[in-house]
């Protein structure tokens, strides 16, 4: 017979809670601050030029969204693939999964230089334009989470269970299959124009998401109290290893793919060799920090066990997650621009504005903060969910999970 899951509201200390909450939101301030003035001052004051359009703000962005889609990731075991070990964790998988995405959008529209403008990107539509279609995507993902979440809490609604996860499972995968595209279906950049990306975006999500879903799972229940069973730990960092290996993979293929063909030839040997600033956060970030160093954590006999190396582990992941957006948004952007094949393009103005040269770009103290709030706006989400709505199991301990597992 199987045990019924309890779920309670996260119950730290109220100092503990409502100082956490006045940090969080002095840091929403903060970026709030931060966007309005850009927006007061203008583009001169970020580090963004007539090359690089998509900035720091985009990095955290794009970053979030793709993260917010593999959050969802862990429900979706439980309730589609049939694994009852993951159902209790359902709950906070949606719940983390919106409060990305709300995140990742408010630093999006922030950052699009002219806010006031929503109203006309949501009204009026190109569908030949992939940034059409990511409008519905992203409104549409959001809402069905909501119902995923109801499916979840209310017993009326448990029957709809599977077919809303299903539902959400295809979407998602949608979703960041649309994000990847961005990039994907931008055939004037040498660094994009390849299909490898959307589902490179796609297993990104998942390596990113269960990352960040780890480490606010493994903090709410240590600052609570409440136990985390070795068994349940070791399934998710198998699951994360997995996701990390499988970003190496389409890593590899990506830059593989671009090597065969000889248009791409120049970009590779910027990005792997010249590239300075992106080579490093490339070789640094994106493959040591991002890859290795956490699998080499993940798959060690001792380090494996030990669950502050667990964290370290997810943190490697997600900060390496960042350095891969770095260099995938503002370094393909950076590489020069081919105006005119086989011509020799003399630029005036700034370097890399028409093309010829490597564009310049240095990250300016706002963009940084307008990132850091869309973090804080996620985590504020989070906090104030679990807090006030029972989101939480009370225990994942093995003897609560022994019940739940899969026969053999």
């Amino acid at each position: 017979m199987s045990k019924r899951i309890v779920y309670r509201e996260w119950l730290i200390q109220p100092e503990r809670y409502w100082g956490l909450l006045a940090i969080l939101a002095a840091v929403i301030a903060i970026g709030g601050a931060a966007a309005l003035y850009m927006e007061h001052e203008g583009h001169w004051v970020t580090g963004m030029t007539n090359s690089v359009v998509w900035g720091l703000p985009h990095v955290f962005a794009v970053f979030l969204i793709v993260a917010a889609s593999g959050a969802l990731n862990v429900a979706s075991i439980g309730t589609v693939f049939n694994k009852p070990s993951y159902k209790p964790l359902g709950r906070l998988s949606g719940l983390l999964a919106a409060g990305l995405l709300v995140g990742g959008l408010l630093v999006l529209v922030l950052d699009l230089g002219r806010p006031d403008r929503l109203l006309v990107a949501m009204t009026t539509y190109n569908f030949s334009s992939i940034f059409a279609w990511n409008i519905f995507l992203y409104t549409g993902f959001l809402a069905i989470t909501i119902g995923y979440l109801w499916t979840m809490a209310e017993r009326k609604g448990n029957y709809l269970q599977r077919p809303v996860g299903i539902f959400a499972f295809l979407w998602r995968l949608a979703l960041t299959t649309g994000t990847g595209s961005i990039f994907g279906f931008l055939v004037g950049r040498s660094a994009y124009d390849t299909a490898v990306l959307a589902p490179m975006f796609v297993v990104m999500s998942f390596a990113y998401g269960l990352a960040i879903y780890m480490l606010v799972l493994m903090t709410s229940f240590e600052w609570d109290g409440r136990p985390i069973g070795p068994k349940i730990l070791k399934r998710l960092k198998d699951l994360l290893g997995l996701f990390v290996g499988a970003v190496l993979y389409f890593t590899l293929i990506y830059h593989l793919t671009n090597l065969y063909g000889a248009k791409h030839a120049d970009f590779e040997s910027f990005l792997l060799l010249d590239g300075g600033l992106y080579t490093l956060m490339f070789w640094g970030g994106w493959v040591l920090v991002g890859g290795l160093l956490p699998l080499g954590i993940i798959y060690h006999p001792r380090l494996s066990k030990d669950r502050n190396w667990i964290a370290t582990a997810c943190a490697l992941v997600i900060a390496g997650g960042l350095a891969a957006m770095y260099v995938v948004i503002i370094g393909s952007q950076a590489f020069p621009l081919e105006m005119f094949p086989g011509k020799t393009v003399l630029a005036f103005g700034a370097p890399g504005d028409i093309g010829g040269a490597v564009a310049p770009y240095t990250p300016s103290l706002p963009e940084l903060l307008l990132g850091i709030g869309g973090v804080a706006v996620a985590m504020l989400i989070v906090s104030v969910g679990i807090r006030v709505l029972q989101f939480l199991p009370e225990s994942l301990s093995d003897r609560e999970m022994d019940g739940l597992a899969e026969p053999a």
